[in-house]
């Protein structure tokens, strides 16, 4: 199936790997002109051959979780047609433990970086009548965890932004959503299972089987999604297809959240 993307420029943050990397490939599949960009070079160099033109991608070194960062990034990149909003931070830590400056500086990369950019490349969606914005949230952001509440809030603070900003889009070819992707393939999502199960006598396999079971027992699922998987949706809802979706919260978290919320 032809997305009709071809042509338009996507800008992925936190696009080096998991989730925004996934995103980035399937919308260069797509034709898409694709933007990455990350903190670090070796990174970036490093997410670039894992595509299969990857002279037609471009990368840019910027920390779009700091205002400088945005300046840099939007300097080499004044307009797009696609803003997906990934860049994140996660640490699981007892909430005793958290912080002012951990709660302030989690705010600023995961929120932040996100009404940022959106309050930079909105305007002109919507004055060329047509553009995409997604925020990457998560299920933490409806049913938090005791473990990750700084995280979630993050996650919860995106929904709200992304509402809102669909309610300025009436009328117009433009639409603001956020995904809820559930626990995800990742380096960072294996670490985080691992140290959950603490039983070091089972497979990789075998400790996903028993963290669902027992620390998320709501997944219909019963594993972690793909990359390729969230992407696939995403993809969906950036192109002309996706149009009547529109300040919406999009659920690809295998079912951990109830349908009564």
């Amino acid at each position: 199936m032809d997305l009709q993307l071809t042509g338009k420029t996507a800008l992925v943050t936190g696009s080096t790997s998991g989730i925004g990397l996934a995103i980035a490939q399937r919308f260069a599949e797509e034709g898409a002109n694709v933007i990455i960009c990350g903190r670090s070079q070796s990174k970036l160099e490093a997410a670039l051959k894992t595509f299969p033109a990857p002279e037609k991608v471009k990368a840019v070194l910027a920390d779009a979780g700091s205002q400088a960062g945005i300046d840099a990034l939007t300097k080499e990149v004044p307009a797009v047609d696609i803003l997906i909003n990934n860049l994140g931070i996660f640490e699981p830590k007892a909430f005793s433990d958290i912080t002012d400056d951990e709660w302030h500086h989690i705010f600023e990369v995961n929120v932040m970086s996100g009404v940022r950019l959106s309050r930079y490349y909105f305007p002109k969606m919507i004055e060329k009548n047509w553009g995409r914005i997604i925020f990457v949230s998560s299920e933490c952001g409806v049913v938090t965890p005791g473990d990750t509440i700084h995280y979630a809030m993050t996650k919860t603070a995106q929904l709200a932004i992304s509402r809102g900003l669909a309610e300025e889009t009436k009328g117009t070819a433009v639409t603001v959503n956020t995904i809820l992707p559930g626990p995800t393939k990742s380096e960072g999502s294996t670490a985080f299972i691992r140290a959950a199960v603490a039983n070091d006598s089972l497979s990789e396999e075998e400790m996903e089987a028993e963290f669902f079971k027992k620390m998320r027992p709501l997944s219909l699922l019963q594993r972690r999604c793909d990359p390729a998987e969230i992407a696939a949706q995403v993809a969906l809802l950036c192109s002309p297809f996706g149009a009547i979706t529109n300040g919406a919260a999009i659920r690809l978290e295998g079912g951990i959240i109830p349908t009564i919320l």
